[in-house]
């Protein structure tokens, strides 16, 4: 049984990494700022970045999921328990990958958990600690991320504008006319510095030695955004997978979320595609302004739950943020596909704790 607890968590991470990899960098995608294997790569970076960190900067989330404070400590520490837990919730968010869906692992991992507590103890499960730790943050998410990501969407959209417009400038040494000692004027390079465009400093023959481009400062800023977000969906994730193998007492906690980091990156790579449709391009149509502004208040978000311990999903998160950024613009926001994901998030946790009740219930 240690043996399919292990297979069955690095499943649930693979999984997990198919699913949720890809929404940091949607924005990249969806706003063609990148295309779809640069933006793929550079959330594979930036999520294993934040898994490895885990180990030192989100060891709450790592206590939090091991299901000790859902169920009695001695049925959350039994293998079963979190065979059934891990196999689960891998079910639920394989499910949701295959359709394209963008769901949540955290209410899958929530889910199976209250399944396989009901199966083990029945009502004395402590659903109010469900209730309090889990799932007010999971569906306060994607409120707190719409409204900001809906106020600064226009400030950012302005300073795109104005990026666009921006001369791209550089400082040159330029030939210039100078006087020799006999009097005659002669054309040299001289250490003459002046500020101008590039098409001025090559009209001039000169040699530009420092430039300036605003659009790819801007550029610049979303990748770090998108990559922020990566990190911090990392950091949040992994240790709630990696907490799944603690009972089995064959990894240790580093060793642990090494595994379950890689085995989150390879399941990107490969099944990361379905997704990053829903995600990049059917939503809302996003535009540079949009983007800026649904990465960044989804990376602040995610960041300062994973620090202070909080289950929160980076997929409600990136969800409510571009829906806030896109429902600010004259695109405005796919109804029909919003919808079809709220209703995913509302089936997940019971689909995952029907999982979970049958997989406990056939191993006991």
């Amino acid at each position: 049984m240690t043996i399919a607890l292990f297979i069955a968590v690095l499943l649930l991470a693979a999984s997990n990494g198919s699913n949720d990899n890809f929404k940091g960098v949607a924005t990249l995608y969806g706003s063609r700022t990148a295309g779809y294997w640069t933006s793929l790569g550079w959330a594979s970076i930036t999520t294993l970045a934040g898994s490895l960190c885990s180990v030192y900067l989100a060891q709450a989330l790592l206590k939090a999921f091991t299901g000790a404070g859902l169920v009695p400590a001695d049925i959350a520490a039994q293998t079963g328990f979190a065979l059934a837990v891990a196999a689960g919730a891998a079910l639920t968010v394989a499910l949701a990958s295959w359709r394209g869906l963008p769901i949540s692992t955290t209410h899958a991992l929530v889910g199976a958990m209250s399944g396989a507590g009901l199966v083990a103890v029945g009502l004395e499960v402590h659903f109010d600690s469900l209730g309090k730790s889990f799932l007010l943050p999971l569906l306060a998410s994607p409120l707190i991320a719409i409204i900001p990501a809906w106020l600064i969407a226009p400030l950012l959209r302005g300073l795109v504008a104005r990026a666009k417009q921006q001369r791209v400038d550089c400082l040159c040494i330029e030939q210039a006319a100078l006087a020799t000692s006999d009097g005659v004027m002669t054309m040299r390079k001289a250490a003459v510095l002046r500020t101008g465009s590039v098409t001025a400093c090559v009209d001039s023959d000169a040699r530009p030695l420092l430039r300036f481009d605003a659009a790819r400062v801007v550029h610049a800023l979303h990748f770090l955004f998108a990559g922020a977000v990566g990190f911090a969906r990392g950091l949040n994730d992994t240790p709630k997978i990696a907490a799944l193998l603690l009972p089995i007492a064959v990894l240790d906690s580093n060793s642990a979320v090494l595994a379950v980091g890689i085995a989150m990156l390879i399941g990107g790579v490969i099944g990361a595609r379905r997704v990053a449709r829903t995600m990049s391009t059917e939503i809302t149509d996003l535009d540079l302004g949009a983007s800026l502004a649904a990465s960044l208040t989804t990376s602040l978000l995610v960041s300062t739950a994973s620090f202070n311990g909080l289950p929160v999903s980076t997929t409600h998160v990136a969800v409510g943020a571009l829906t806030g950024a896109g429902a600010s613009g004259k695109g405005g926001v796919n109804r029909k596909v919003v919808g079809t994901i709220a209703l995913s998030w509302v089936v997940t946790l019971p689909v995952g704790a029907l999982f979970g009740a049958l997989l406990y219930a056939g191993l006991r």
